[in-house]
């Protein structure tokens, strides 16, 4: 797995000719969209996968990542609804009795948005869809302040998986497990993205509302912080735009 910070100088797109196909996991979000520009930048034919699990914002969601499909020239988008995710509940994003609480940046406890062992079944399907598709890699945005908060965005989550994936493909299957942020900070992602004109305009992360963005959830204050770290005008529409920014 690749999870050390990425050498700009080899982050250069490659010849048509010795091309390689990666899915990538495109949920519509700033870090998935990252995550696209930086595998299309290492010479990656992408294969997009958008997942429709019931949460709340899905439709924008969606709307997004077809988008950044058509901006970044994606060789496939596949949609797959697992509504299983939501039968299962115990998730402010998918269960409607439970609110979707303010930002908390300071906390260490598990936040209410968390959707149980999500990225293991999203990665099951990614990589039956590159397996399927001769996938060399699966790349999911994942980074150090979503691992602070969900166990299933740690990096020893996706050693293990990548493990998982050499048992239980192909003998013939080589497909790494690609989480090029996993160390970095949302601000590191911020950073990158607009060093690759990234265009974040067609990306969502607000975990509340379709638009605008409520500006005050945790997914929104992350968001926003990264933006105002690198002095950069976070493009999307907000109903608040709180400071956020460290000191």
């Amino acid at each position: 797995m690749t999870n050390q910070p990425i050498n700009r100088s080899t982050d250069q797109p490659t010849d048509e000719s010795t091309a390689k196909r990666a899915v990538v996991l495109l949920s519509g979000g700033m870090d998935s969209a990252t995550a696209a520009a930086v595998a299309r930048a290492r010479g990656y034919d992408l294969y997009g996968l958008h997942t429709s699990y019931g949460q709340q914002t899905e439709t924008r969601e969606l709307e997004c990542a077809r988008r950044l499909a058509d901006a970044f020239d994606l060789t496939d988008l596949l949609r797959i609804e697992t509504g299983h995710l939501s039968a299962i509940g115990n998730s402010s994003l998918t269960d409607d009795e439970l609110a979707v609480e303010d930002a908390d940046l300071e906390s260490d406890e598990i936040p209410s948005s968390y959707v149980p062992f999500r990225n293991a079944n999203l990665l099951a399907m990614a990589v039956s869809y590159a397996e399927a598709n001769d996938c060399e890699a699966v790349f999911i945005g994942a980074h150090s302040e979503d691992f602070a908060g969900y166990p299933d965005c740690r990096p020893a989550f996706f050693e293990a998986f990548e493990q998982v994936v050499d048992v239980g493909t192909k003998p013939e299957t080589e497909i790494s497990i690609e989480a090029p942020f996993v160390e970095w900070s949302k601000t590191d992602i911020a950073e990158r993205g607009d060093d690759l004109e990234v265009p974040y305009e067609h990306t969502w992360s607000c975990y509340r509302e379709d638009e605008p963005a409520c500006g005050t959830c945790d997914s929104c204050a992350i968001r926003l912080q990264a933006f105002q770290n690198i002095g950069v005008r976070d493009p999307i529409e907000y109903a608040e735009r709180p400071s956020y920014a460290e000191n």
